[in-house]
């Protein structure tokens, strides 16, 4: 079904969050820094990089293609910049919030439960969410994604098909980390984890594409990373229900009950 698709997921989690109000103190939290932190970024950017990257680009692109191209390798650059700096400000733990609380409101409370406490009184799924009783991390820091950013950059240099193979490919790692929390939470092994993603790359390559994408838009960048981590959650809950639904199909989720020697 089309609304099952992996890519719409990022769109839904926006949609979710302004329709739920109980997440918006999350936001409130880390707007401020986030919107100062994405505007001086951005505009230093573009001020003193964005001519000289359109001025080479137009060697290999010509006049019309450079203009467009040297945006999104702007945005690109700025994008990385804005997500490590943000991490310093201790934005993951904000996303596992956002992540969690989305999972109990949409009936996966137990899931949550076997990673945090939960208060049952709480008035609200964000209010109910207590400390971490194991690493809450919703995604992890990657060397290995760092590097292949910076050095799939240059696909951008490519005229008409640089700038999607560039989105394709840092789609295609970043996809899985916006599910980490999941596998985390279904304690998988490593083994496990790589089998699941084994089946599944193009949907988490398109997940982490349109992801991608959200997170390229000036200032709203960081907005999206929130918004995102929602997303993400509905597509667990989705899945879950899948695998209730079916509980022989392991193709439908990551659910796991051996653990291989």
């Amino acid at each position: 079904m089309l609304s099952d698709t992996s890519w719409l997921y990022p769109f839904k989690g926006i949609i979710y969050f302004a329709a739920h109000p109980f997440l918006y103190p999350l936001l409130r939290a880390r707007l401020l820094p986030a919107l100062l932190l994405s505007i001086f970024v951005f505009a230093t950017l573009f001020i003193w990089t964005y001519l000289p990257q359109v001025a080479f680009l137009a060697i290999f692109h010509g006049r019309r293609l450079a203009w467009i191209n040297g945006a999104f390798l702007v945005l690109g650059e700025g994008a990385a910049i804005t997500a490590l700096l943000f991490e310093a400000f201790f934005v993951d733990e904000t996303l596992v919030d956002v992540f969690d609380a989305t999972l109990s409101n949409e009936g996966c409370r137990q899931l949550v439960a076997t990673s945090r406490i939960l208060n049952p009184e709480a008035s609200d799924p964000v209010k109910a969410l207590g400390k971490p009783t194991t690493s809450a991390v919703y995604s992890p820091f990657s060397l290995r994604q760092i590097v292949e950013f910076i050095l799939f950059l240059p696909l951008n240099f490519i005229p008409v098909a640089g700038t999607p193979m560039f989105l394709i490919m840092t789609g295609y790692r970043a996809g899985p980390l916006h599910h980490w929390r999941y596998f985390k939470l279904m304690g998988l092994t490593k083994k496990e984890r790589n089998a699941y993603l084994a089946k599944r790359k193009m949907q988490y390559t398109w997940f982490g594409v349109v992801a991608l994408l959200l997170q390229l838009v000036p200032v709203l960048s960081m907005l999206f990373l929130l918004t995102t981590a929602a997303g993400s959650a509905l597509w667990v809950t989705r899945l879950e229900e899948k695998q209730r639904s079916s509980p022989n199909e392991p193709e439908t989720g990551p659910h796991y009950e051996d653990s291989p020697t």
